[in-house]
């Protein structure tokens, strides 16, 4: 990967060669793959002042929690070895999380978006935004659009939580390799949950055969919100139930779940294909 942040007016520029493990079956870059750049450029943000605040043992000890995130793949990208530029800027700073925005370009076309909220806390919860950090993110703001901005973080219809809300299920058993340095399960592992509930879900509703072609199907924009901390070892299941159906597209509603806990929830909208519109509804009702 090549690095290489600017200041610019769209927010901290970084430079990322896309690889191999972010493209999708049609050899262009997933949606996971352009969260991984989202990442990858959030995680090379300078904050000098909170950074040398912290060194000097003037906050701590915290842990950074992303408690929401929407990562939306708008235009093909790739193959491996293509260079792409991420933007980051600041949205919004509140008094114990902030929101990153973010936009993802190819050759000066936007190919991606997305926006991350970010907490900061203790043992006892979120704690509020030091001074240090605050200057740092302010330096980050994005220039006003007068349109409002879409946070990751939006209000939870309380029915997401509940089991009977959803309609099909896929178990996964977490791996060791999911787990991330704050001992949960890392939150790109969990978007790949996701990702293979839906397959599951246009696999078993498509009806192919074992041994068959494995319908590629999978969402092209997630937002994502993290309730509880998915751990190792551990059995879940994903919920899933389709939302509704427009032109050439499928909006799910899926859920995370540990017996009756429900610890994060995700809206997706992904290509419908052989899940001809007309059945979906059906579908939904016969799961």
């Amino acid at each position: 990967m090549h690095e290489s942040p600017e200041n610019q007016s769209a927010g901290v520029q970084v430079d990322v060669r896309v690889r191999q493990a972010d493209l999708g079956r049609d050899g262009l870059a997933s949606t996971i793959g352009m969260a991984r750049w989202l990442e990858d450029a959030r995680i090379r943000l300078r904050l000098r002042r909170f950074e040398r605040h912290v060194v000097e043992g003037g906050f701590g000890p915290f842990r950074i929690l992303l408690v929401g995130q929407r990562v939306s793949r708008l235009a093909p990208a790739g193959p491996a070895g293509t260079r792409v530029q991420v933007h980051t800027g600041v949205r919004r700073v509140g008094r114990s999380s902030f929101t990153f925005e973010q936009e993802v370009m190819v050759g000066g076309k936007r190919v991606g978006s997305g926006d991350a909220t970010i907490v900061l806390a203790g043992n006892s919860g979120p704690l509020q935004l030091p001074d240090e950090l605050i200057a740092d993110l302010d330096e980050m703001q994005l220039p006003a659009t007068g349109v409002p901005g879409e946070s990751a973080a939006t209000r939870l219809r309380p029915e997401r939580l509940h089991r009977a809300h959803y309609s099909y299920w896929a178990p996964l058993r977490s791996r060791i390799g999911d787990v991330d340095s704050n001992q949960h399960v890392n939150f790109i592992a969990l978007a790949t949950w996701y990702d293979e509930a839906v397959a599951a879900f246009t696999l078993n509703s498509i009806g192919t055969t074992p041994g068959g072609a494995v319908p590629d199907l999978p969402p092209w924009s997630y937002r994502i919100q993290y309730l509880g901390e998915v751990t190792y070892p551990g059995d879940y299941e994903i919920a899933l139930t389709v939302r509704s159906v427009d032109t050439g597209a499928v909006h799910y509603e899926l859920g995370v779940f540990r017996g009756s806990t429900c610890l994060g929830v995700a809206d997706a909208i992904g290509p419908h294909g052989e899940l001809l519109a007309s059945q979906l509804p059906l579908i939904r009702r016969k799961l």
